[in-house]
Parts: C-alpha cells; sequence; structure tokens
C-alpha cells in the first residue's frame, strides 16, 4: 500500500490523473476501471484538459464501470452512464464500442451480472481500477455484508448510501434502492488501484480501509491485502490516521 498525501482536493484530483496518465501512456491499450461520484470529477478534469492539448491518447482503451443504479436508463441523468458521458466519455476519444457499464434496465439481476462478469473476462481483467470510498467503507456498490461478494452483484442499498446520494435526486424517494455493481473479486484483481478520497467525512472510512481490521464490514479494508494500492488522499480524509 502506498499513501500519496496531499493538501486538498484539487491535489488530489491532479495526483490520482497523473497515475492514469502514466498508466495509459505506458499501455496504450490499457483497460481503465472508473468510477462515479464527485471524488473523481477532478481528476477527469484534468484528464480532459490533458488529452484536449494532445498530451493523451485514449483511442485505444477500453474501459469498465464499477456500478449502476437498478432501474435507470442511460439517457436518465442521474444514471451513471449519463453521469459518465458528460464528465469523461463526450470529451476524450475512447470508441463508444469499448466503453462497459452495468445495464440498469435489464431486470433480470442473475443474467446482467453475469454478462457484465464475461465482459470484464473478455477483456482480460482491469489494468488501473479508480475508486472512491463510501462513508460507511463501501467501494462501487459492494456495502457492509456478512462476506465479501466476489463477482458482479445486485446490491440492496444501505441507508447511509441513500441518504448521500439524495442530493442529486429531487426527493429522497426517488433515490433508486438497488444497484449493479462490480464484485471485489474482479477490483482486488485489477493490476493496480487507485482510490481518491477527499474530506473529514470520509476520514473514518480511511483509518478503517487502512488501519482497521481486514472484514466484509467495511469492504474498502480488503485493499490491504492488495499488491498494488495507492491512496491518494488529503489532509482531511488521512486526519484520523494514526501517526
Amino acid at each position: 500500500m502506498r499513501i500519496i498525501s496531499v493538501k486538498d482536493y484539487q491535489e488530489m484530483s491532479r495526483a490520482a490523473a497523473s497515475l492514469i496518465a502514466a498508466q495509459v501512456l505506458g499501455k496504450p491499450d490499457s483497460v481503465l476501471g472508473l468510477a462515479t461520484g464527485s471524488s473523481p470529477i477532478g481528476a477527469y478534469q484534468k484528464l480532459i484538459e490533458w488529452h484536449k492539448a494532445g498530451a493523451l491518447d485514449f483511442s485505444a482503451c477500453s474501459t469498465a464501470n464499477l456500478d449502476e443504479y437498478v432501474g435507470l436508463t442511460k439517457d436518465n441523468d442521474q444514471s451513471y452512464a449519463y453521469f459518465m458521458r458528460q464528465n469523461l466519455f463526450d470529451h476524450i476519444n475512447i470508441p463508444a464500442e469499448r466503453l462497459n457499464i452495468p445495464d440498469g434496465t435489464n431486470p433480470n439481476a442473475a443474467a446482467e451480472c453475469a454478462r457484465y462478469d464475461k465482459v470484464i473476462e473478455e477483456l482480460g481483467g482491469i489494468d488501473l481500477q479508480l475508486l472512491g470510498i463510501g462513508r460507511n467503507g463501501h467501494i462501487g456498490f459492494n456495502e457492509p455484508a456478512d462476506v465479501f461478494v466476489r463477482g458482479t452483484n445486485c446490491v440492496q442499498l444501505t441507508e447511509s448510501t441513500i441518504d448521500a446520494n439524495k442530493r442529486f435526486f429531487a426527493r429522497e424517494e426517488d433515490v433508486p434502492r438497488q444497484a449493479y455493481t462490480m464484485g471485489i473479486g474482479a477490483i482486488m484483481l485489477a493490476r493496480k488501484v487507485v482510490m481518491v478520497a477527499s474530506g473529514e467525512d470520509k476520514a473514518d472510512a480511511i483509518r478503517a480501509t487502512v488501519q482497521g481490521d481486514i472484514t466484509p464490514y467495511v469492504p474498502a479494508s480488503i485493499l490491504q491485502l492488495h499488491r498494488d494500492f495507492v491512496l491518494v488522499a488529503d489532509e482531511a480524509a488521512l486526519s484520523k490516521l494514526d501517526k
């Protein structure tokens, strides 16, 4: 595990984007595992900036997103497919056929999860997986549970996750209660994992992830066992770690 401590969100975003850029420059046909939410937006903005400046070419890359809400169409402005188009895909040059996101409109959870696992397998696995972290230690939408779930799965979202996401919806009752999420197994098989965390509200989760017991009740804690895990976090998010 390597921890990159930065001053604030802006520095976190630049540092994370630099790691992703290095991956693409070193392996132009990289498979990038991508995350949504507010944490990675700054990193995506830097990648777009460098691409538009001619410094980064994504044309040979493929992607595999972590998750998608169940029941939202790709055109719904709260879907993660829409989020990725707005915040990254529409501004760089990855071919559309190489963009992979779980299909939230598939009502057959078992079939959709099996399909997405096959997609990841056929890509040859993930070269670099970008992660945020939930306040309860979730990664993707792998919520605290009795066991680590290996494959793509349909998750019942916890109240804390629903509460954290309700700011994006007109009403709390509009927040989806389920999501398809890449499993812990695929995340752990990624050749490199980069987690971004910013703000004091993530400090407890970061402490539990980095210095707590490895337990499925803190899903991110399993990353202590990953062979190449890099945490990029600002001072506030790191404030509760033992020195």
